[in-house]
């Protein structure tokens, strides 16, 4: 559902709304989010709400400043595990400078960017993305241990798989924050769990992922568990599926998969904390093409992008012979030291 600034306000007003969370990610995907009142709310909307952009990796400067949040409203969303009374509602946010331009490393507006280059050539993709995650014990402090919840296998159900009123109730604050699971089920691994969910547009889809993980953590935290979404030591992964609008004939998506697997060494370091290079994309039966990545807690908003100009690179054709750039121009020098260093 779409909502308007106004509707967003008149919500707030009408549901018992009193905390607003207004939410974005650093360049590693991590979280990060304030919390203001409904009074602010107006303000936040019209002139943005003050961070210090320092105390963020990619964010801050030499010089210590403020960056603001700008709200979107299409984003509005209850967090379901919060009390009715009083609830909770979170929007993700552009992240601006005091003067109103996007920040570079605003890793959301990059895929919004990407999108926007696709559509002015006539393409539109969709994707869907499943990070897989592990559940491991806490010890008596309710520190994480490595001591998976369970030793069920792939498939496995109850009682060897333990996990699975776990994934019940990810699945059920999913439904309610708009999100709708299509399955669920255990992985290979001890503890290792998967959901998928609808394909949707890039930016809904990416949008969906942080989410997905924040359920997640939510619901296992709520069980005295802890959820790992590492590529370690369970060998999990993160599997993204595309396809091409209005793709009758499978060449669309045979040449996007092209572009992908070209430009896949460059984007690799982007796409994976390890030094993997991802598994090349595999054309599917239904039309689509699959990629495997190796790190499910990579930022979802940085994977999408890439691969959408990747893959609007492989059906236009549009720059080759430029050496990479189609890639490493859309990624700030800042956000390259990062994740260089990294």
């Amino acid at each position: 559902m779409r909502y308007t600034a106004e509707e967003v306000m008149q919500y707030v007003a009408e549901e018992d709304v009193k905390f607003i969370r207004l939410a974005f990610c650093d360049v590693f995907g991590r979280q990060k989010n304030i919390s203001i009142m409904p009074p602010e709310l107006k303000r936040a909307f019209e002139q943005g709400i003050a961070f210090d952009a320092s105390a963020v990796k990619g964010f801050g400067g030499d010089i210590c400043s403020d960056l603001f949040l700008h709200p979107d409203p299409d984003t509005l969303s209850v967090l379901p595990w919060r009390p009715e009374q009083g609830r909770v509602v979170r929007m993700y946010c552009a992240v601006k400078t005091p003067g109103g331009r996007t920040h570079e490393c605003d890793t959301r507006s990059m895929l919004i960017a990407a999108a926007t280059k696709a559509a002015a050539e006539g393409l539109s993709f969709r994707f869907s993305a499943r990070p897989q995650f592990c559940l491991y014990k806490t010890d008596r402090t309710g520190e994480r241990t490595y001591i998976p919840f369970d030793k069920a296998g792939y498939l496995d159900i109850a009682p060897l798989d333990k996990g699975e009123n776990v994934r019940r109730q990810i699945c059920l604050n999913l439904e309610k924050m708009g999100i709708y699971p299509e399955s669920s089920c255990h992985r290979s691994a001890g503890g290792q769990n998967e959901i998928s969910f609808r394909a949707g547009e890039p930016l809904a889809t990416a949008d969906n992922v942080m989410s997905f993980v924040t359920a997640v953590k939510t619901a296992a935290s709520s069980n005295g568990l802890i959820a790992d979404f590492s590529p370690e030591p369970a060998d999990s992964r993160f599997i993204i599926g595309i396809r091409v609008k209005d793709d009758r004939d499978g060449s669309r998506i045979r040449l996007a998969a092209e572009g992908i697997e070209r430009y896949l060494p460059e984007m690799a370091p982007y796409l994976s904390a390890s030094a993997a290079v991802p598994s090349a994309p595999v054309i599917k039966p239904d039309g689509s093409t699959e990629l495997i990545l190796p790190d499910p807690s990579a930022n979802p908003y940085v994977v999408l992008s890439l691969l959408l100009r990747a893959a609007t690179w492989g059906i236009t054709r549009r720059g080759e012979g430029t050496g990479g750039d189609v890639i490493s121009r859309h990624i700030p020098e800042n956000m390259k030291k990062l994740f260089c260093e990294g």
